[in-house]
């Protein structure tokens, strides 16, 4: 059972990273990003894209661990 819980888990990140290279070898066109003034230079479209990705991937578990943490700092000043 343990092999085929890694054998699903290493089939799943395969696929996500055969997506973002297909989605970054499709997504070749440059493109210059301006945020509250400050200006990137051109990159291609999907480095924004990933970067976006990469840090929601970092902050979703940050403010899920974060709202483990308040709901168990509630629960204890309640009992």
């Amino acid at each position: 059972m343990r092999n085929l819980k890694r054998l699903i888990f290493f089939v799943v990140v395969l696929l996500i990273v055969a997506a973002t290279v297909v989605f970054m070898l499709e997504n070749q066109q440059p493109v210059a990003l301006v945020f509250f003034g400050w200006a990137a230079p051109e990159l291609s479209v999907a480095v924004p894209v990933i970067f976006a990705l990469l840090v929601g991937m970092l902050i979703g578990p940050f403010l899920a661990w974060a709202t483990r943490l308040r709901r168990k700092s509630k629960s204890s000043r309640l009992a």
